[in-house]
């Protein structure tokens, strides 16, 4: 995966300390402000459908099908092997080489997703108590997706490290907003089935990728200073010897955030799934403005290395100040899910409740962080993940059976907890700023913040 007025004039001014805005990229809070809106736009998909199914397929429907969503995420962001944030490092330090490493790309989604696709069926056949409840059938059209969806994601980040905001987020917004679409479709028009849903919401991953084709090669065709549109092997080599040391804190990350749910699913149930699917989705949709600020603060530390992460540690303040209030606003509007849901997902408030704490954390972790991804990813990184990947499956595996989703919803916050403080003592250690210095907003920039919020709210 926040947000945008918030952090716009504070990183308009951080220009004198990123060199970057006037150069390759562009105004980073016009990115963020773009972005936002349109990851708020594509919420209004995600949580429209998920209540749709929800209100006509009842929590053992929004089950199966978040824990199809989450098993296509898993294998994707597995299979990708760290390319995508690779391939955003190498372009965003040599633009020239946007071709060739969108020729890889298109060979490896190809292959390389076929190869996943078909792993995920051989469990789906071989072991379907993998997956709990939910069809073998199910799983396999949702499995079909997977090449396109390498394509898709992967592409989504050539057109980031490229700084081509707007049709990054159309292409992104698209995937909600079909998700959306299929479901008035499929359940309130046509009254249909949940394997009717998948198999549209697959036919809609192979529209979008068709369309990151087309929007990458006309990038390439306005090109002129680049490498020659084919394979590379050798970049691709680099590539992947690059991208497997961003792979253990992506998959310790994914896992972490996704996992939880194929834990409860197993031993608790579709329905019990279906119920902490919503808690998950509101507070993984928490993590929007930390995400799209990471994001595209990543490519900017890439492209400007700082080892005292001004700029960086000015995002982070401003990130800590919004997500401290959106967690607030988030804690109180939690008791209207039962309105929204129904009254068979009551304890969703109470899970998305356990879940606050550590959403705050994660979130200002996942900006923090970008300084050391941006500068060549030290071994500490993947070595914090992977502690905080067995205390998670630990603890789930330990409580979930005992307290179900609640367990899990204890465990996701410890968890996040964990890598922030492992993470943040080791920025202290590397770069000597003080705890308040990182985290706490200034007194000017609070001041400015506030006239901001005054110019927006009142003026004509």
């Amino acid at each position: 995966m926040s947000n945008q007025i918030i952090i716009g004039s504070p990183t308009e001014s951080a220009a004198a300390v990123s060199p970057v805005e006037a150069g390759a990229f562009g105004s980073f809070a016009s990115g963020v402000a773009l972005t936002i809106m349109t990851r708020l736009l594509m919420l209004l998909g995600t949580v429209g459908a998920s209540v749709i199914v929800a209100r006509w397929l009842g929590p053992e429907g929004l089950g199966s099908l978040a824990v199809l969503n989450t098993t296509i995420v898993l294998a994707s962001t597995i299979g990708s092997l760290g390319l995508t944030s690779s391939n955003t490092y190498f372009i965003a330090k040599d633009r020239r080489t946007v071709a060739a490493v969108w020729a890889n790309t298109i060979v490896f989604a190809l292959f390389g997703g076929t190869l996943v696709a078909m792993v995920v069926i051989a469990l789906a056949k071989f072991k379907p108590g993998l997956f709990g409840g939910v069809s073998p059938d199910l799983i396999m059209i949702a499995a079909v997706s997977l090449p396109f969806q390498f394509l898709l994601s992967l592409g989504l980040y050539v057109l980031l490290s490229m700084d081509r905001i707007r049709q990054m987020n159309f292409l992104d917004a698209m995937a909600p907003a079909l998700a959306l679409f299929n479901a008035i479709l499929v359940l309130l028009v046509f009254g249909s089935t949940l394997k009717i849903l998948v198999s549209f919401n697959t036919a809609a991953t192979v529209v979008l990728s068709a369309g990151m084709l087309w929007a990458v090669q006309r990038l390439l065709a306005r090109q002129k200073d680049r490498r020659p549109f084919r394979p590379n092997g050798e970049l691709f080599k680099g590539a992947i010897a690059y991208g497997l040391r961003f792979y253990i804190p992506l998959i310790a990350a994914i896992l972490i955030f996704r996992f939880d749910l194929l834990i409860v699913n197993h031993f608790r149930g579709a329905a019990e799934a279906g119920v902490y699917a919503v808690a998950s989705q509101f507070a993984n949709l928490l993590t929007m403005l930390p995400g799209v600020i990471a994001m595209l603060l990543f490519p900017r530390v890439a492209s400007y290395q700082d080892p005292r992460a001004e700029f960086a540690i000015q995002v982070t303040r401003h990130v800590s100040f919004v997500m401290l209030i959106m967690c607030g606003v988030v804690a109180v509007g939690s008791l209207l899910l039962p309105l929204i849901y129904g009254a068979r997902f009551a304890d969703a408030t109470i899970q998305l409740l356990i879940l606050l704490p550590g959403v705050c954390l994660i979130g200002i972790e996942s900006v923090l962080v970008q300084h050391f991804t941006g500068t060549g990813l030290p071994i500490a990184i993947p070595v914090f993940w992977l502690i905080t990947l067995a205390v998670s499956l630990g603890l789930n595996l330990a409580l979930v059976p005992v307290f179900g989703a609640r367990g899990a919803a204890v465990t996701s916050t410890l968890s996040y907890a964990l890598i922030f403080v492992l993470v943040t003592i080791y920025f202290r250690m590397k770069t000597g700023h003080r705890f308040i210095d990182i985290f706490l907003l200034r007194r000017d920039e609070l001041h400015e913040l506030l006239a901001i919020f005054h110019r927006v709210i009142f003026s004509k």
